[in-house]
């Protein structure tokens, strides 16, 4: 884990950067704790978080000369405050055969290759998965699926390009409840730009599932890429009007100077955040943990 940490760490740090900037300053003044909140909100953890976090300072700090470690520390431990809430790992229901898992998010922001990744670490734990290439409108989606289920044994349910994906989704349920697979991950198209087609496919997609299980899908998760910054928390709205979301999953940290969206999104909408990705690999996807997140987020180099 200590190896994910660093990775983590490395990832966020365009994120820190401009907020380790005005730590040379020794004195928590008013000219100091405008600076930070402007950088904290900069860094996209949102207004209210800053301002909170800003008050924690002046109640606690004000006018003392502290270290920088000191600040990063006292800064860490209040976002993750706001983060521990949600720190939730993503645990199947081994009663459920298949536990079904809805993927959605816009095209873009590493909803396919989330699913091939958790495929792969299902069947590291020894559980049985079947994927549905429910993107029908994207060649490459079905093929990248194709891929990770050669690469993990999965089986994965494709059809036609356009075609019918909740017709797919219901095979693929019926398939795998009679082969008793531990957990179905089913994909979905991603086109937000027609919000009435996507609303009326997914719902579609969950309305045909239900007529064999009433109980499907037991998780919709949303897949948000952390570089979009600001436009993940509109995405949660939206998608929280099209479905149910019952988790999140933040990918692309690796490459973001927005890590602190992650708590703009604890704040606002208090969603479970399971997953989050740091790379390529299937192993660089990886539970959240609230603290390790904190710490990188702001630089922190003890661990």
């Amino acid at each position: 884990m200590a190896g994910f940490f660093s990775r983590l760490k490395q990832g966020l740090s365009r994120s820190n950067e401009r907020i380790n900037a005005i730590f040379v300053k020794r004195q928590l003044d008013d000219n100091t704790l405008e600076e930070l909140e402007d950088e904290l909100i900069a860094a996209d953890l949102g207004p209210a978080v800053a301002e909170r976090i800003i008050t924690k300072f002046r109640e606690k700090s004000f006018g003392q000369n502290v270290t920088s470690d000191e600040i990063r520390a006292t800064l860490a431990e209040e976002i993750s405050h706001v983060l521990e809430p949600v720190a939730i790992p993503f645990i199947p229901d081994p009663a459920k055969k298949p536990h079904v898992v809805l993927v959605v998010g816009v095209n873009g922001t590493g909803k396919t290759t989330t699913i091939g990744k958790m495929a792969h670490q299902f069947r590291q734990e020894g559980k049985s998965v079947m994927m549905v290439a429910g993107d029908t409108f994207r060649a490459a989606a079905v093929e990248q699926l194709q891929i990770w289920g050669e690469r993990v044994n999965a089986p994965v349910v494709a059809g036609k390009q356009g075609g019918d994906a909740s017709g797919l989704a219901y095979d693929g349920l019926k398939r795998a409840t009679e082969e008793k697979t531990d957990i179905l991950l089913v994909d979905t198209a991603g086109r937000l730009h027609n919000k009435n087609a996507l609303m009326e496919e997914l719902a579609k997609i969950i309305r045909v599932m239900q007529k064999f299980d009433a109980s499907a899908p037991h998780n919709v998760l949303l897949v948000l890429d952390a570089t979009t910054g600001q436009n993940a928390l509109e995405q949660v709205r939206v998608f929280q009007e099209l479905v149910n979301v019952s988790g999140l999953v933040v990918t692309k940290l690796d490459g973001s100077a927005r890590g602190g969206i992650v708590v703009a999104l604890a704040e606002k909408f208090k969603l479970p955040v399971h997953l989050v990705g740091v790379g390529e690999k299937a192993e660089d996807l990886r539970p959240f943990s609230a603290q390790d997140y904190a710490r990188g987020l702001v630089g922190d180099t003890q661990k």
